[in-house]
């Protein structure tokens, strides 16, 4: 696929040469930058302290109130900074508007922002509200979201150890089964039962993995932590993979995906475990630590899985998936994104 032609993120590769050289001025207190799968940006502070810092653009999806675009804008950008362990604490956000959109959209998008992140304990410190031309739906241009914490109480997502178990939280492509369940709901009528359908809607929900990610690393033990986006599962694992250094071995023929996830997979005919999947937590945790870090997510009502473990005896990384052994790979095009677009035809 030429860069031309590409919809969505580049793969870590062609991101990685995008942008090489581009970085601005290096920065002695940056402890963590820009890389595969690293959701946040590390910084040191000069009273010792660490601050933790990321960015994300939020786009609509037709059919889903206005105020839930404000709920994904926290959460979304939230989620980046979780998973480092360091609570969000600040935001900014650029709300962008098509000419004619009425103020009280815009009034009922800025509310919702303000719920959320009031909810999560942030506080919104600054921004951008504008009416543009070249503009044609609501559209969040970047939400930047910080906390800080002591020097010690971070992690990083390339931070796993030799043998640490991956768990996974909620199941595979929580972001895609929602917005794509909502976009062809048409289409899946009388292919999928209305109660699944309500199923897969109600996963909008999901998206977020502020609770989480904040309640596994107070338990110890949880030595890095990744948010599946773009690339899904698959991708995040690769990411985690790479950035660590360390091959993993995942078993996905061991997960039982949420049946309306297959239904949904099958009837759009897409890889569940490649597809953008905001809301799903995957953790490096050491073997001793697991089984307390799924109780707490068991007692929050988040479902959780042992996908495989990292392990510095292989080669390769290497997936079971559909009864084959085969290379986990790094990610290339993500499949939501052409059944996004196709869906609001």
């Amino acid at each position: 696929m030429s860069m031309s032609n590409l919809v969505g993120k580049p793969s870590p590769s062609r991101l990685q040469a995008l942008v090489q050289g581009a970085l601005g001025k290096p920065c002695k207190s940056l402890l963590v930058g820009p890389g595969p799968g690293l959701d946040a940006a590390i910084l040191q502070t000069a009273d010792g302290r660490v601050m933790a810092i990321a960015e994300d653009p939020i786009f609509p999806a037709p059919g889903l109130p206005l105020d839930i675009m404000g709920w994904f804008t926290v959460h979304i950008g939230a989620s980046d900074i979780a998973v480092t362990g360091v609570k969000p604490e600040f935001m900014t956000y650029t709300l962008l508007l098509p000419l004619g959109c009425p103020e009280e959209d815009a009034r009922t998008i800025i509310s919702s922002i303000s719920r959320a992140a009031e909810d999560l304990g942030i506080s919104i410190v600054g921004g951008h509200t504008g009416w543009y031309g070249a503009v044609t739906v609501p559209t969040v241009g970047g939400v930047t979201v910080w906390g800080t914490a002591d020097q010690d109480a971070w992690i990083s997502p390339g931070g796993a150890k030799d043998g640490d178990l991956i768990l996974m939280t909620k199941g595979p492509c929580i972001e895609a089964a929602a917005l794509l369940s909502i976009v062809h709901h048409e289409r899946l009528q009388g292919n999928i039962s209305e109660e699944m359908l309500a199923t897969l809607r109600a996963r909008v929900d999901q998206i977020t993995v502020v609770e989480d990610a904040l309640h596994a690393f107070k338990v110890g033990g949880v030595h890095a932590m990744h948010d599946a986006t773009e690339g899904g599962v698959q991708g995040g694992l690769w990411e985690m993979s790479t950035s660590s250094g360390l091959p993993v071995m995942v078993d996905f023929d061991g997960v039982e995906i949420p049946a309306d996830i297959v239904a949904l997979a099958r009837e759009l005919d897409f890889d569940p475990w490649q597809a953008i999947s905001e809301g799903t937590l995957l953790a490096a945790v050491e073997p001793e630590q697991v089984q307390e870090v799924q109780r707490v997510w068991a007692d929050l009502g988040i479902d959780s899985y042992i996908l495989g473990k990292f392990d510095s005896s292989l080669k390769e990384n290497t997936v079971l998936k559909n009864g084959q052994s085969q290379p986990l790979l790094e990610p290339d095009s993500d499949p939501f994104w052409d059944l996004f677009f196709a869906g609001l035809q």
